[in-house]
């Protein structure tokens, strides 16, 4: 596949991903004969899961810090298991939060469903 493929195909800019090569995040990307960029499946499971993890609110350095223990090898195993675990937590705490936003959302349109079929009149504004 191209870098214009590959982009569209995960909705990445070109340059997103020259980034994530350059930095060590994806392998280095197999050249043609011309020197285009030929991106391969095992190249491609890459960038979808850096995408996936970017998702998550991973950072960069810890996306770094995880490639690094990856290509360390088999005994790595606890410590990227471990930077995995921290993400989840952090994505549970986030997630926990925006379901109170969502319920003092749906608090607040159902307050104004009753004002505004006369269900409520002791109706005091709040935040």
């Amino acid at each position: 596949m191209t870098i214009a493929e590959v982009s569209k195909k995960y909705n990445l800019t070109q340059d997103t991903i020259r980034y994530y090569e350059r930095i060590g995040l994806i392998p280095q990307v197999p050249r043609t004969r011309a020197g285009i960029r030929d991106f391969d499946e095992h190249t491609c499971r890459w960038i979808e899961f850096i995408k996936c993890m970017r998702s998550a609110g991973m950072s960069i350095e810890a996306l770094i810090k995880y490639v690094k223990l990856f290509k360390q090898g088999k005994e790595t195993v606890t410590e990227r298991k471990n930077l995995l675990i921290e993400q989840r937590e952090k994505m549970q705490e986030k997630m926990s939060e925006i379901q109170k936003t969502l319920e003092r959302l749906e608090y607040k349109i159902k307050l104004y469903d009753e004002i505004e079929e006369g269900k409520r009149k002791d109706f005091m504004e709040e935040p």
